[in-house]
């Protein structure tokens, strides 16, 4: 496998501009690269275990399950359970990508995973507890109240707009 600079383009320019910082502000840009070192070592701490996850997503959930509770004929049930998978789940949003990834390919559709992603984000059963204790019940609730129909319109807008082939790697059969 030949490695091209081009894949590693974003990491080159960050590591160019703060070789380029350093000439000009030595103390900003040792405290950039403490910064990026800290996130580098958050996300080599989440990563590895929901590889694992993953694996195991693949291997112990079947297709047929995914299918009948997100797939294209789920309907607002689907739309339920995303959301309830998604306010379940823990760890930043990252960590959701991958798990979108193993629903599509077995067979997720694309509105259910849009509104699982939008619902991992932003709702979240300890940021609601702690919304309200801080802010307020009411803060709390209209604020969910106003989340939950947005994040519903931007799925089935997204699958709406976004046309299937441009999805990249379609689900198989061969994935149960």
């Amino acid at each position: 496998m030949k490695l091209k600079l081009v894949d590693y383009r974003l990491f080159v320019i960050v590591l160019a501009a703060n070789l380029a910082l350093y000439l000009w502000q030595p103390a900003t840009a040792r405290l950039a690269a403490l910064n990026s070192t800290g996130f580098l070592m958050e996300v080599l701490s989440i990563v590895p275990p929901v590889m694992v996850l993953m694996g195991l997503m693949d291997v112990w959930v079947p297709r047929r399950l995914v299918e009948s509770h997100l797939g294209p004929d789920s309907g607002a049930i689907g739309a339920g359970v995303a959301m309830l998978l998604g306010t379940a789940a823990a760890g930043p949003l990252y960590a959701a990508f991958p798990v979108a990834v193993s629903l599509r390919r077995k067979g997720a559709r694309l509105a259910n995973i849009v509104i699982f992603l939008g619902t991992w984000g932003t709702i979240k059963i300890p940021m609601i507890l702690m919304e309200s204790s801080f802010i307020s019940l009411r803060f709390a609730l209209l604020r969910l109240a106003l989340t939950v129909p947005c994040i519903l319109v931007c799925g089935y807008l997204m699958e709406r707009l976004l046309p299937e082939q441009e999805l990249g790697e379609e689900p198989t059969p061969a994935d149960a």
